[in-house]
């Protein structure tokens, strides 16, 4: 069954997409919601057609719009050879199946189009699992999409099926199983990564995340700060699994940098499920690096979205940061309105180009900050013996001031990590 679908949807080429506006929304929020879910389908290498906008006051059970609206975007659509229709408001199973048995074409949603860009972007296997997972559940009150073919061959009674039925009962029975199989094996993944933040509690290094719309350069912030080789791509998603790297700062200090899947608007409720162990990684770390492009058009439906998605996963309330990348694309004198605005509205955060390196000394240097501040300064007198803490607070933290006195002791003040500071406990003076 799944696989008869990803076939089909190979040999579509062309989407007519369909927006509805509601009462309260303007044409700019429509039009850039519709930019955004054209640019999600050129990630299916599908080609989007002008939009069709469609005013809604109420919705309607069979077709979300009204039976006159629907024929007419069927019509339109005909006309200008779609191969799908792609809306951008969640269709319930029956009102994409009356939309398919109506237009005679495919009939997908913002839910499928974002659930297929992620299947061909998972590659590790906990990516893989998570995918599949929010797909079948997806799919699941859909079947009968894939066995229309499948006539009844015996009429009569509610007890009297047909080939057709029999299949898709067959069907949601596998599908049901799957889904309980892979809940369990990412329940294992979940504990897996569980353990793993365990062992960097215990490192006690300052662990941040690295979270944001998709697409405005998390990864390369990771690659830029890490020196690490770090998958970066100019497209929707390149990033599914968490990808924790340890940054070097000044003053011997360090913390540990994780980069998360990227957020998007109307983020399907299936996905959030699915990727809790990824997006977990955000509520567990100690401080968060919220990402913006500064240079979208979108730039205020991007923060509302970053920040419900937060909200939605209980860290809101992290100490989160703000860097607007992609400084680069900015013209100081025709953006100084918008440069203006961004002052105002966020005094503290910081502006960088990951392109260029503009603002990046600056970005590492709050990054030290934030370590700093899980820092002791220390005020210690080591015996002779003890030379292995001296060359443990050169290797680890900052030494202010060291001097030896008449008695072979060594007097130091010096900034340590938490992890550490326990170590020097017994010689504080």
């Amino acid at each position: 069954m799944i696989e008869t679908e990803q076939e089909a949807r190979k040999k579509v080429e062309r989407a007519l997409l369909v927006g509805i506006r509601e009462a309260d929304q303007s044409e700019a929020e429509i039009q850039e919601q519709l930019d955004e879910l054209a640019d999600l389908v050129r990630n299916l290498d599908i080609i989007p057609l002008e939009p069709v906008v469609v005013p809604l006051h109420q919705v309607q059970a069979q077709y979300y719009v009204g039976s006159g609206k629907a024929e007419e975007i069927a019509q339109l659509a005909r006309e200008c050879e779609a191969d799908c229709l792609v809306f951008d408001t969640p269709l319930s199973p029956s009102q994409q199946r009356n939309w398919e048995r109506m237009s005679k074409i495919c009939v997908i949603d913002r839910e499928e189009v974002i659930l297929d860009i992620f299947a061909e972007r998972a590659s590790t296997r906990e990516a893989v699992l998570q995918v599949e997972l929010a797909r079948l559940e997806y799919s699941l009150p859909r079947l009968t999409r894939a066995w229309t073919h499948l006539s009844r061959q015996h009429g009569g009674g509610a007890t009297t099926r047909g080939e057709g039925e029999t299949q898709i009962e067959t069907d949601r029975r596998l599908v049901r199983r799957r889904i309980q199989m892979l809940k369990k094996e990412l329940e294992t993944v979940r504990r897996q990564r569980s353990t793993q933040r365990k062992a960097r509690t215990r490192n006690d290094v300052p662990h941040g995340a690295i979270v944001g719309y998709t697409n405005v350069g998390k990864s390369s912030i990771l690659r830029a700060l890490s020196g690490a080789e770090i998958l970066v791509k100019d497209q929707l998603f390149a990033t599914l699994d968490p990808t924790t790297r340890r940054i070097e700062l000044d003053g011997k200090r360090q913390l540990l940098l994780t980069d998360t899947v990227g957020f998007v608007r109307k983020l399907p409720h299936s996905l959030v499920d699915a990727f809790k162990s990824t997006l977990e990684e955000a509520v567990q770390a100690d401080f968060l690096l919220l990402v913006l492009d500064i240079s979208s058009p979108l730039l205020d439906a991007q923060w509302e979205t970053t920040l419900a998605v937060l909200k939605e996963l209980g860290a809101a309330d992290k100490n989160i940061q703000i860097v607007f990348n992609k400084l680069d694309r900015i013209d100081p004198d025709r953006d100084a309105v918008l440069l203006a605005r961004l002052n105002g509205l966020f005094p503290e955060a910081l502006r960088i180009s990951t392109r260029s390196g503009e603002g990046m000394p600056q970005l590492r240097r709050r990054l030290g900050e934030i370590a700093a501040a899980r820092q002791r300064v220390l005020q210690i007198l080591l015996p002779p013996q003890r030379h292995d803490l001296a060359a443990l607070a050169h290797a680890s933290g900052t030494v202010y001031e060291e001097e030896y006195n008449e008695n072979g002791n060594l007097k130091m003040v010096l900034a340590i990590d938490e992890r550490h500071w326990h170590k020097f406990q017994d010689y504080r003076i």
